[in-house]
């Protein structure tokens, strides 16, 4: 298992009007393809108009099969047309789990 942790840094002042557009919008349509949502997140401290999703994969493979037919979509395209304006920069992350981890990962052992 894999989990990819995206972040996204918004407009300032334009975070809760990203999220009202993704939850109207884009949510059905990226949970219907990816799956496995772990949470979306908001800062309190530091970079406090950045948002982060989390998304569970079996393998990158899985992650990455997931995320192509999700870009094939034109309901998907015509939503990031809209979203694009408020994002600024976006980050990537996959991180494993540790084999003692909640999750149930099977990370590396020391």
């Amino acid at each position: 298992m894999i989990l990819d942790e995206r972040t996204y840094t918004i407009a300032p002042a334009h975070v809760g009007t990203y999220l009202d557009l993704y939850v109207r919008e884009g949510m059905a349509i990226q949970t219907g393809h990816l799956g496995k949502l772990i949470g979306w997140f908001t800062q309190d401290i530091g970079t406090v108009n950045d948002v982060v999703h989390i998304w569970q994969y079996d393998d990158l493979a899985d992650r990455e099969r997931r995320r192509a037919a999700m870009e094939a979509d034109p309901a998907w395209q015509a939503f990031r047309a809209k979203a694009a304006p408020y994002v600024q920069t976006m980050k990537s992350r996959i991180l494993k789990p540790t084999w003692f981890s909640p999750l149930g990962g099977a990370g590396l052992r020391p």
